[in-house]
């Protein structure tokens, strides 16, 4: 989430760069938050200030009270007059009285007094005699002093959940707001304003119709949709015999690559709990994109940066240690809901697929270097397959919600004649480092601060067996192998129908 003390201070600012993002409500959020903050801000005030007048009142009145050169009259005088001036919230007046106490008992003071502990009394006009004061008049006085003082411990307590309640609203508030954009980041209203880079590699050219992969597939026996559908209904499918074995392969291969290049494997729970789903900012935005497990009260995965992002939260890491880059392949499960409308045709938008996923948790100051990096090895890779490839750098209006900027990777894919997205590389500075509170203790002292978090794919599976099996197909229905997978496929240099 944002540091509140920038819409504290720069409030008009921060909603000059969230408009930017093309989301009204999210604006309107900030100037709630602001207002929100505003008030807590005085409530907190007026608690405190209480709460020091209450320290001070109750340490004067157990001084008071013990107090034994205080006669009968001291007492009963005293505490109501501290009492009446506790009502008309004037504590100034009454820790005057407590620290130099009267001792003039007037008869209105006694028959309030008598009334509150049984005790009879004779009707008396002006100033009561002593002979008229019993013990059971001051005892009854200073109860209802004490009874005062319990007042204004309600108050405080009621000012406390004010500020209970203005803090949930505020969270809520906070974290719908998404990240502000890089100064970098070119503003446009939508994805078709995404800047393409000039693609590298050659766009494959054939002597015959090349098929989309949702016609190829079945052919080669290598993708079952049908019975995908009938084990668990639209947008499923069955990798078959060489499918499913391009498809472990790339994976082997993914991961060695980062290994490669000093990335840490980790295997995390394909699982999480909801405050990782926060930590991550995938909640409260894309609560309804995601699978849900009631009986245990767990969320699947949507993609691994969640989990990953979530193994350093609450922590507080040395600034040696970082860089701290991981890699994790998992499965991902999305509902996919957002894809309305798009083509979904074959295994482009499905409900469930497999990543492998770039994590990096860096300096603030390197972050944009590792954004790069990122966004570098994802195209790297595509070289590598031989994939026609292309950097695309998106705009405020399709930056998502927590990223401050970000790079799309794409490759071609031949048969169904489009640039399809394989890698999503986002610096996301230290918005989801504040939401799952991971910080690095810096190594010359001073407090804590937030790390910046990075993702990337690195990459997205079936997209890239999508533009394998369209950009490598021959004539004859079969598929070449590329180069770099061969030896983890024994060998095999072509594909061809089982």
């Amino acid at each position: 989430m944002l540091d509140i003390n920038l819409i504290r201070e720069k409030k008009d600012w921060v909603k000059e760069r969230i408009a930017t993002l093309n989301d009204p409500g999210a604006v309107e959020r900030i100037d709630a938050v602001y207002a929100l903050d505003q008030r807590r801000r005085a409530l907190l005030q007026e608690a405190e200030a209480l709460k020091a007048s209450r320290n001070k009142l109750n340490k004067a009145f157990g001084r008071f009270r013990g107090n034994k050169k205080l006669t009968d009259a001291h007492r009963i005088a005293t505490a109501l007059e501290a009492a009446e001036a506790l009502s008309k919230n004037d504590i100034d007046r009454a820790l005057a009285l407590l620290t130099e106490p009267i001792d003039q008992v007037r008869a209105e003071q006694i028959r309030l007094v008598a009334d509150n502990a049984d005790v009879v009394t004779r009707e008396v006009d002006g100033l009561v005699p002593p002979e008229d004061i019993h013990p059971e008049h001051a005892r009854a006085a200073l109860n209802i002093l004490q009874s005062a003082l319990g007042e204004l411990a309600d108050r405080i307590n009621a000012l406390d959940e004010q500020v209970k309640a203005i803090d949930a609203d505020l969270r809520e508030n906070m974290l719908w707001i998404p990240n502000m954009p890089h100064e970098s980041v070119p503003v446009g209203a939508s994805d078709e304003e995404n800047i393409a880079h000039e693609p590298i590699g050659d766009i494959p050219t054939f002597d015959f119709e090349p098929l989309p992969h949702w016609d190829l597939g079945p052919q080669l026996g290598i993708i079952d949709f049908e019975r995908g559908v009938k084990l668990a209904g639209t947008r499923f499918y069955i990798l078959n015999g060489m499918g499913a074995r391009l498809h472990r392969a790339l994976s082997n291969w993914m991961l060695d690559f980062h290994l490669e290049r000093g990335r840490i494997e980790v295997y995390t729970p394909f699982m999480v709990k909801e405050e990782c789903m926060y930590g991550s900012a995938q909640f409260p935005k894309f609560r309804d994109v995601v699978y849900y497990d009631a009986e245990s009260g767990l969320y699947m995965l949507p993609t691994a940066e969640v989990s990953v992002t979530n193994m350093h939260r609450d922590e507080i890491l040395a600034e040696e240690m970082l860089p701290l880059r991981y890699v994790a392949h998992t499965p991902c499960f999305r509902r996919e809901k957002m894809s309305a409308g798009r083509d979904v045709r074959g295994i482009k938008r499905v409900h469930q697929f497999e990543k492998v996923e770039q994590y990096s948790f860096t300096h603030p100051d390197k972050s944009y270097e590792e954004l790069e990096l990122i966004t570098e090895t994802a195209e790297a890779m595509c070289a590598a397959l031989g994939l026609p490839y292309r950097r695309v750098e998106m705009v405020t209006g399709d930056l998502g919600f927590a990223a401050s900027k970000k790079y799309d990777v794409e490759v071609y894919a031949a048969g169904c004649k489009e640039w399809l997205e394989v890698s999503s590389c986002s610096n996301t500075e230290d918005f989801q480092a504040r939401r799952a509170n991971i910080k690095f203790r810096p190594a010359e002292g001073g407090r804590p601060q937030f790390v910046h978090t990075l993702n990337g794919s690195g990459l997205a599976l079936p997209r890239i067996v999508i533009a394998i099996l369209e950009n490598y197909q021959q004539a004859d229905g079969s598929v070449i192998v590329p180069e770099v997978l061969r030896p983890y496929l024994g060998g095999l240099e072509v594909i061809t129908a089982a």
